[in-house]
């Protein structure tokens, strides 16, 4: 446990200056976004003292298995939702990708900050591209979204699960069970180990995780002065573009444990001089026999609706199907 004053706070009078707690995983990416955090409230306010409350959830516990089979990615969030609700701490900060599509009752999420890199990164000792790779190459992910869209790609290609945190999969890189693995690009950037980068995938080749590449800040929904603080870290833009996402994934009863992926971006339409939000969207079998993708455009107020219509695209198509087979009812 950590606490981090900022030097004009030290200045002021022990009973003006405020206290924020954050709630944050013991891993090396989780840290360094909750520093991130640490730094932008210490820059935003003048007296303010932040405690890092350093937490192993139960996604960090279970590393053995699958981490469809393990629970999904909810696992990395529980303890830390838990925190807030026992008053333990004020906010909790996550990769948006991890975070559940819904959120438990009297918990909020008013801030997405500015978005980093959305892309995946292909790692290889030997290899510079995924087209590079020879036939029959192992690769390590245990995406559900990354082996179905590689299977697709290069159904050549030997998928292994991969889980750990990043320098965990890096040393087993190293260690030669893999010939690649594939990471979300912004956590290798934020932990300095954007040179370990051979590719940036393109989009449309793997397209990535909805939210991928952002981070949220969850807090009490009735805590009032914790959204005034924090507010100023929110990225409207961001938050526009993840919105759409999740309401995509939403409508699709989806989540990190089925193959979906979404990635929406705002464009400038210079006919009408007017921001243009574009959304896309993939289902795809875990076989890689089938993927499909739809695009959806309107404008950014109508990120939600945006989100609903293109899901339902892609149900006419056929998701239903595919994603019923993996998350039965019941």
């Amino acid at each position: 446990m950590f606490v981090y004053y900022a030097p004009t706070a030290i200045k002021q009078a022990p009973s003006i200056v405020k206290k924020i707690r954050i709630a944050t995983r013991n891993s090396p990416l989780a840290l360094w976004q909750a520093g991130h955090v640490r730094e932008r409230l210490l820059a935003a306010h003048e007296a303010i003292e932040v405690e890092l409350i350093g937490m192993t959830t139960e996604g960090d516990r279970f590393l053995a298995a699958p981490l469809i089979v393990a629970g999904g990615k909810g696992l990395f969030i529980k303890e830390l939702e838990q925190a807030l609700l026992d008053g333990r701490a004020d906010i909790a900060v996550h990769s948006m990708k991890d975070v559940t599509l819904e959120l438990p009752d009297k918990l909020a999420l008013p801030v997405i900050m500015a978005r980093g890199e959305t892309r995946d990164a292909l790692v290889s000792r030997d290899h510079a591209t995924l087209a590079g790779l020879p036939e029959r190459a192992v690769i390590g992910t245990s995406s559900l979204r990354r082996q179905s869209q590689l299977r697709a790609l290069r159904p050549d290609l030997v998928l292994k699960d991969l889980r750990g945190n990043v320098g965990a999969r890096l040393n087993r890189l190293a260690r030669r069970e893999y010939d690649a693995i594939v990471l979300a690009a912004a956590g290798l950037q934020r932990l300095g180990l954007a040179d370990h980068a051979r590719q940036l995938i393109p989009a449309h080749q793997l397209l990535p995780a909805v939210g991928q590449g952002a981070i949220g800040i969850e807090c009490r929904a009735e805590d009032s002065w914790v959204k005034t603080l924090i507010a100023p870290l929110n990225d409207p833009a961001t938050a526009l573009c993840v919105q759409a996402e999740r309401a995509f994934s939403r409508a699709l009863n989806g989540g990190c444990r089925l193959p979906i992926a979404g990635r929406a971006v705002l464009e400038r339409d210079h006919e009408i001089e007017e921001d243009e939000l574009r959304l896309t969207g993939l289902v795809a079998q875990t076989d890689g026999s089938a993927v499909l993708e739809a695009e959806r455009r309107g404008q950014p107020r109508e990120a939600e609706a945006i989100g609903a219509a293109l899901a339902r695209t892609l149900l006419a198509q056929g998701a239903d199907r595919i994603l019923g087979a993996l998350n039965p009812p019941g």
